[in-house]
């Protein structure tokens, strides 16, 4: 291999990225655009839940109940229905999520007896909202009734007994606020450098072929492993500068902490990009048309990154089988090191198994990309 050879096939590459608009549209302005659909628009924080509340009682408790419900940022109630019939076409045609029913006998209960209930229904088309919807109705009711048993006991002149009682105190490590955004941005990151980077990488084989001008580059002394170098440093100077680009605004833009070691990110980045770079080199060596290695590239990267790297779905929940597959997914190792650097801190100690899956997939990726050109039309 010669350096000479290898900067020119380098550089040739560079002028043709320059002269191909499409080329430079994604690489600059589709990572842009994506952080910032997928950083605002992937959530799973869920607030102002749309609620019906049909008060059949109309006392100062339940207005009480009613204004609780309504104060924070977790409901917003949007109707007040009266009776079944209405109550079911308000969650039917989708105008509340949740609704509570406030039954006549609710004030007279609670003063009569001490207990009142309430009647939750739930529209679980949404199975996780659903869930979420009902967690905070109960906290608020829990909150309620403390409120109510605290009055009790000041009305009748005695302490609250605590015999028996348990209580939590919670501590959240590593994402403090609870900010799914936190733990989602990071994989946002891993899914715009596959994409991208295989993106680029794709084409620049089948381009030859499809210009006319694999002839000349054959007939050139340039060696399999010089024209594979040459093609891919250009890109990997662009996917460096994305990945930058995506981790400076994940830091500084959306405020995500990162509390690791910056050799150790560029490091793990390095890695992630040789993989997704070889596979792109790959795909357009084995398929001569643009637009199917395109295709192709975007169906090897976008799928397994987003389904089965953990970027949306907890890879422990994942049935054994599914587990099993995910290993073989090279993005599941980087979304695990962005997200041990980014929120724990973690240092090598603590990521040096997905740096070891990274490592071995760059290595085994670009020993395959190395071999799967040949000097011949055929």
């Amino acid at each position: 291999m010669k350096l000479r050879r290898l900067l020119a096939m380098a550089w040739k590459e560079a002028l043709q990225i320059r002269r191909d608009p499409r080329s430079l549209a994604i690489a600059l302005l589709m990572p842009l655009m994506q952080m910032g659909l997928l950083g605002y628009g992937v959530s799973l924080d869920i607030h102002h839940v749309p609620l019906c509340v049909d008060d059949r009682v109309h006392s100062q408790l339940s207005r009480a109940l009613s204004s609780r419900l309504a104060a924070g940022q977790w409901f917003d109630i949007v109707a007040l229905p009266s009776g079944d019939a209405q109550l079911r076409e308000d969650l039917d045609r989708g105008r509340c999520i949740a609704a509570v029913v406030i039954p006549q006998d609710f004030s007279r209960r609670l003063a009569d007896t001490g207990v009142a209930s309430l009647q939750a229904v739930f529209d679980a088309s949404d199975a996780n909202t659903a869930n979420v919807a009902l967690g905070y109705l109960q906290g608020i009711v829990a909150q309620e009734n403390a409120e109510l048993q605290a009055s009790w006991y000041a009305a009748q002149g005695r302490r609250p007994e605590a015999r028996g009682q348990v209580d939590l105190e919670p501590r959240t490590w590593f994402n403090e606020s609870l900010d799914s955004r936190n733990f989602i941005i990071p994989g946002v990151v891993a899914v715009i450098l596959a994409l991208i980077g295989a993106q680029l990488t794709s084409l620049t084989i089948s381009r030859e072929w499809e210009r006319g001008t694999m002839e000349q580059l054959i007939s050139t002394p340039v060696t399999a492993l010089e024209l594979m170098l040459g093609k891919l440093l250009p890109y990997l100077a662009i996917s460096f500068v994305d990945a930058l680009l995506c981790l400076g605004l994940a830091v500084f833009w959306f405020q995500v902490p990162f509390r690791g070691s910056v050799v150790s990110l560029l490091g793990a980045t390095l890695l992630f990009s040789m993989v997704v770079l070889g596979i792109g080199y790959l795909i357009s060596v084995r398929i001569r048309s643009q637009l199917g290695a395109s295709q192709i590239a975007l169906l090897v990267t976008m799928l397994p990154t987003t389904l089965l790297s953990g970027y949306t779905f907890p890879i422990d929940q994942m049935p054994a089988p599914i587990r099993a597959i995910t290993y073989l997914v090279y993005a599941r190792y980087y979304v695990s090191i962005l997200r041990g650097l980014f929120l724990k801190g973690s240092g090598l100690a603590a990521l040096w198994q997905p740096l070891l899956g990274l490592l071995s997939f760059a290595v085994v990726i670009v020993w395959l990309a190395a071999r799967a050109f040949h000097k011949r039309l055929d």
